[in-house]
């Protein structure tokens, strides 16, 4: 490769990526979740890189997120194999959106909230039966939360990021946010004004 050329990404060292934050973040949050769940996350972090797997595309051709209520209402008029696969898909969205995008959530409407994602998500993935389902649902909040800082560690590495970071501290006072913003040299201070 000449000097200068970007490294190319493989799909695993992307894996690899996903994998490592999110077992920092359950370090540092001092969650388990049983390995297979852990790898099935990473799985959903590196699938929902491609834009097609949270978008759905209309007739105009332009690509849109379909509201959660959309996909149940699809899911419960499925049967057998469909349902599954809606219903999973119901729970991977809700997943990936309140714990990567929870800002999007509250800028979009006041009608739903990532309470509103969480219930659906744990919902969709509690009826898919036993197994990494059964984690999934029962930890759904957790995961939120672990994909919370898995967020926030790919967020701090451009101004854009580090301002989202901090208006995220200033709707939550989180200390973990706090503790990011000081690690890049950022004091958070509530209504300060110069």
């Amino acid at each position: 490769m000449p000097d200068g050329d970007p490294p190319v990404l493989s799909s695993q060292s992307i894996k690899d990526f996903f994998r490592d934050l999110l077992q920092r973040a359950m370090e540092n949050q001092r969650a388990q979740v049983q390995p297979f769940t852990e790898l099935y996350v990473v799985n959903l972090l590196h699938e929902y890189l491609l834009s097609e797997a949270l978008y759905v595309q209309s007739e105009d051709g332009s690509l849109q997120q379909k509201p959660l209520a959309f996909l149940l209402k699809e899911a419960l008029e499925e049967a057998g194999p469909a349902r599954m696969h809606m219903l999973r898909r119901l729970g991977d969205t809700s997943l990936f959106v309140s714990g990567f995008f929870p800002d999007s959530l509250s800028r979009r409407s006041n009608l739903v909230d990532v309470d509103y994602y969480i219930a659906m998500g744990g919902r969709a993935y509690s009826s898919l039966g036993a197994g990494v389902w059964e984690e999934l649902s029962a930890k759904f909040r957790l995961l939120v939360d672990l994909l919370n800082e898995v967020s926030e560690r790919t967020l701090h590495s451009t101004n854009a990021g580090l301002v989202r970071l901090y208006e995220r501290w200033l709707k939550t006072g989180s200390d973990r946010l706090a503790s990011l913003l000081v690690k890049q040299g950022v004091v958070p201070r509530k209504g300060f004004v110069q």
